[in-house]
Formats: structure tokens, C-alpha cells, sequence
């Protein structure tokens, strides 16, 4: 059974890797490159990390989190990158697979749609051995709050939520609601020490309990 799930997971991976939906059928104005989705998954990883969508870097190189935003993820959780890329111990998916764009002041663009809408939920209904999310910025918590049964209000701020991390983290399943580790955020993390010594701390014993062997 365990051989079945992992190969149909593989399958789905690949062809999510191979998807051209948001340039061949897209939801609004086409990607506006050739798309490269990224993505790690596997059966046995108990660790789920949720981005955004890659930036520009990650596009390039085709590994999530390969830049400062992932320099300072991976401090926040206390992990080396080879650890951290181990697929075994951690999944990523974030939720948009390809790099979307920029918008007319120089910005990222938001996730694509198309990924969410035809992918997201086949796949994590095949990584049911995940009991930790690391659900990072605002798009990643109001889906995977409502994909556990645990459905944002509208209006919620990535900063409300963040705020209310330990409503959060006691769940069977656990999920840490984050900021993006942007530098853009360093002034918010600046007036916010209670993130590095309070959350921090219990983030990162859940993360070191999950990748354990």
C-alpha cells in the first residue's frame, strides 16, 4: 500500500512539473514566461512547508527557497539546507508552482490561480502522513486553514493571524501560521520580538520532533 501511494504521488508530482495550464489555459492574462513549476514532495516527509509562489531565483534555478527569503526561513527554523532539502523530511509546496510575474510597480505578482484550483487539493490528499504546516503568508493560510477545517475570515490579516499562532499549534495537526521571511518584513519582525521569542522557540522544537528520524 505504502509502494502504491508513493508511486501515484510521484505521478501526480510529475505532472504538476509538466503543467503548462496558466500559459495553454489561463485563468486571465497568460504566464508570462515558459512556466517551471517547483515543487519537493514525498510519502514519507511529516514536515509541509507552504509558500507563496517562487521569486525570480527560484525560477532560475528551479530550487524553492534557494535565496535570502530561504536563508532566513531556514535560520527561523533552526535547520541546515541539507536537511532542509531532504525530501524524505520535508515536503514544499508552495501555492503557486511557478514564478508568476511582475506587477507595474517591480513587484511579485500573486500565486496563479490555476495551480490551487487544479492541483492542490489531489495533492495533499496524497501526503496524509503531513502533521505539521508551515503555512507562510496570507494565501497559504487561507488555504490550508479551510482545506483543515479551520476556515479564515475573510478579512484576516497575515498579522492577525500570526498573532493568533497558539489557537494554532496544540491541533493534532499542527499548523504555524507565518509572515513571509521576505526582508521586506524586517521592520514588522523588528517591532515584533514575541515572534522570535516566543513563537520561534515552539516552531522550532515541532520542526526538529518531524524531521527526526
Amino acid at each position: 500500500m505504502a509502494s502504491s501511494s508513493s508511486s501515484d504521488l510521484d505521478r501526480l508530482a510529475d505532472e504538476i512539473r509538466a503543467c503548462r495550464i496558466c500559459v495553454e489555459c489561463p485563468d486571465g492574462a497568460p504566464l508570462p514566461h515558459e512556466p517551471r513549476p517547483v515543487l519537493r514532495v514525498s510519502a514519507t516527509a511529516r514536515l509541509l512547508i507552504a509558500g507563496q509562489a517562487p521569486g525570480i531565483r527560484v525560477h532560475k534555478s528551479g530550487l524553492p527557497f534557494d535565496d535570502p527569503s530561504g536563508d532566513r526561513l531556514r535560520a527561523w527554523l533552526g535547520m541546515d539546507r541539507e536537511t532542509f532539502y531532504d525530501t524524505r523530511r520535508v515536503c514544499i509546496a508552495p501555492m503557486g508552482f511557478c514564478f508568476p510575474g511582475y506587477d507595474a510597480s517591480g513587484g511579485d505578482l500573486p500565486p496563479r490561480k490555476e495551480c490551487a484550483r487544479n492541483w492542490h487539493d489531489r495533492l495533499f490528499e496524497r501526503l496524509p502522513q503531513v502533521d505539521i504546516v508551515l503555512a507562510i503568508g496570507g494565501y497559504a493560510h487561507r488555504y490550508h486553514f479551510a482545506r483543515l477545517g479551520r476556515p479564515l475570515a475573510k478579512a484576516a490579516r497575515v498579522d492577525e493571524v500570526v498573532r493568533r499562532w497558539r489557537e494554532f499549534a496544540d491541533d493534532s495537526l499542527r499548523l504555524f501560521p507565518l509572515p513571509h521571511p521576505s526582508w521586506r518584513n524586517t521592520g514588522w519582525l523588528k517591532r515584533n520580538p514575541w515572534f522570535e521569542t516566543e513563537l520561534l522557540p515552539e516552531l522550532r522544537a515541532a520542526v526538529a520532533a518531524a524531521i527526526s528520524d
